[in-house]
């Protein structure tokens, strides 16, 4: 594999509509994986493209129109805050991931974080829309929310929906398999996040998990796949999460909800 055919290959996957929002660094990453693998620059292309899309395309069955959901954000701001909250329930059903959480979000974060200190800073790790659940979540006014993901458009949405909510928000796009954030963090989120990444590399969990500086880290599972199934995964997702935590000196509480397994590690003795 020579540095032109890694670079032809990034070019090629980020020309393609459903790409080009990606963070490069991860389209490298996994063009470097597959070039290594593969007989041709055209088996590699193909490949990473399907690699991305396993990652993060399959939760967004359709193109998102942000600028027209953050007009919905504006309208609703001035309006009430039930019209806000009911704005940011349905822009979370564009994406995957949070639709499964809508049915259980009234309860998921208050009976999760209920115990917690003060929280003054969060990390959303492969965050998607979720920071739109950000008004169900019991945190203080002041807290400073950083969104981390690799799709570009996405986090200029998040940016603007934190100036309209007027939150104090940041967004980050990265690639946090090669270049996993070690700033401390009260709370770190990895919401279905694991997964995810091991499609990319088998050692990604547990090699994030050690990079990152979280007093807490609420961690979860689908308790179901995309299409609806959920025989043994709840089996599953426990046993890779205790594989995780094993030698480590967390204290853990398990919650199990309708459509999502989680864990809330504390990570100080």
């Amino acid at each position: 594999m020579s540095e032109e055919m890694l670079e032809t290959l990034t070019e090629q996957v980020l020309l393609g509509a459903k790409y080009r929002e990606i963070a490069p660094d991860l389209v490298r990453r996994i063009g470097a994986q597959e070039l290594e693998k593969r007989r041709s620059l055209k088996e590699a292309v193909k490949a990473t493209k399907n690699k991305l899309h396993q990652v993060g395309g399959a939760y967004q069955p359709g193109r998102i129109d942000y600028e027209k959901g953050l007009a919905l954000l504006r309208e609703t701001a001035v309006s009430s805050p039930d019209q806000f909250r009911a704005a940011c329930n349905n822009l979370m059903q564009s994406h995957a991931s949070t639709r499964e959480r809508l049915p259980i979000l009234d309860d998921f974060y208050q009976t999760i974080l209920a115990d917690l200190p003060p929280v003054h800073t969060v990390l959303d790790l492969a965050c998607g829309l979720n920071p739109l659940a950000y008004p169900w979540l019991p945190l203080p006014l002041d807290v400073q929310y950083t969104s981390v993901d690799i799709y570009g458009d996405m986090l200029a949405f998040i940016q603007g929906f934190f100036e309209i909510a007027g939150i104090n928000g940041r967004t980050q796009q990265r690639d946090i398999i090669g270049n996993p954030p070690t700033e401390p963090a009260d709370l770190i989120l990895l919401l279905k996040t694991l997964p995810c990444l091991e499609q990319v590399d088998k050692t990604a969990a547990a090699n994030l998990i050690e990079a990152l500086n979280g007093r807490f880290l609420l961690i979860s599972y689908p308790a179901q796949s995309l299409g609806g199934r959920s025989k043994g995964m709840v089996e599953n997702y426990t046993r890779q999460f205790e594989e995780l935590a094993n030698g480590r000196n967390w204290r853990v509480r398990p919650f199990e909800f309708a459509t999502e397994l989680a864990f809330l590690v504390t990570t100080e003795p």
